[in-house]
C-alpha cells in the first residue's frame, strides 16, 4: 500500500500519520510496514536537541497505526465505514536501540487475537538488522 491506501485505513494526518508503506499484509494474519524517520518530525525539535531520538511514545503509536490497518483489511472496512480503530492498551514494550533521523523502522504486526471489537497485536520494529522495540498492541474498534 502507498500512502493514499494507507489514508483510506487511518484517519491520521500530518503531523500524526506514522506509516509511510506498506509492504506485505495477510489478512487475519500479520502486516508489514515502513516508517521513514526524517529530521524534520516535529517532535525533534525538543526531544532532544543535542541527541535527538524517536520517542519511544511514537514508535509505540507506529505500530498502534499499522496494527488498526491489519484489522481493519481482516474485516473490511475502513474509517469511511464510520468506524476506527482506538489505541486501548500496551504491553510488555521494551526498548533496545534508539531510533535517530536517518532511520528506517520496519514495522510487523501479528494478530494474536480479536474478541468483541478487542484486538491484540505482537509487534516489532527493526532498523536494519537491529531490534528497536518490542510490544503487544491492543486497540478497540468502535465508531468515530
Amino acid at each position: 500500500m502507498n500512502i493514499e491506501e494507507i489514508m483510506e485505513f487511518l484517519p491520521h494526518r500530518y503531523p500524526f500519520l506514522l506509516v509511510d508503506r506498506v509492504t506485505d499484509v495477510e489478512k487475519g494474519e500479520y502486516i508489514v510496514g515502513l516508517k521513514n524517520v526524517s529530521i524534520n518530525e516535529h517532535y525533534f525539535e525538543g526531544h532532544f536537541p543535542q541527541k535527538r531520538i524517536m520517542p519511544g511514545v511514537m514508535i509505540i503509536e507506529s505500530m498502534a497505526q499499522l496494527s488498526g490497518v491489519l484489522g481493519f483489511v481482516t474485516v473490511g472496512r475502513s474509517p469511511a465505514d464510520g468506524f476506527t480503530h482506538y489505541f486501548a492498551g500496551c504491553n510488555k514494550a521494551r526498548f533496545k536501540r534508539q531510533v535517530v533521523p536517518g532511520d528506517q523502522l520496519v514495522i510487523r504486526s501479528t494478530l494474536l487475537a480479536d474478541k468483541h471489537n478487542i484486538w491484540k497485536f505482537d509487534c516489532k520494529a527493526w532498523v536494519g538488522d537491529d531490534l528497536a522495540c518490542a510490544a503487544e498492541i491492543i486497540t478497540a474498534e468502535g465508531a468515530i
